[in-house]
């Protein structure tokens, strides 16, 4: 049984940081892009940042420089790190595993991050 269980979200200042992890178990870690995405209400779910097998990192243009993705191959977690947030990073944020070959994708549950003071 594949499963993808986020945590780390949670009310954060603005300016101020955060750490999701996606804790990956069930598929072959090391043949799977892993991904973060993030969704507000009414509108679709946008990519944040992924990482493929190699290890090279892609954001959406105008996220990097703040969040950072990285994986732990051997404790199969994919992290999301995020600086200096503001009220727009508000969003369930879901992480995703989508096989290096076009097949299998799947996905988390989602954790919710609220920007506020």
């Amino acid at each position: 049984q594949v499963q993808l269980v986020e945590s780390g979200g949670g009310l954060v200042q603005p300016g101020g940081s955060l750490r999701l992890s996606c804790a990956a178990s069930g598929i072959s870690f090391n043949m799977y892009w892993m991904g973060w995405y993030r969704q507000t209400p009414g509108k679709q779910r946008d990519l944040v940042a992924d990482i493929d097998t190699g290890g090279r990192t892609n954001y959406a243009g105008s996220l990097e420089g703040r969040f950072t993705i990285s994986r732990d191959i051997k404790t199969r977690t994919v992290y999301l790190h995020m600086n200096n947030v503001n009220s727009e990073d508000t969003a369930v944020y879901y992480c995703s595993a989508k096989r290096w070959d076009g097949g299998s994708e799947y996905w988390g549950q989602g954790t919710q991050v609220t920007v506020s003071s």
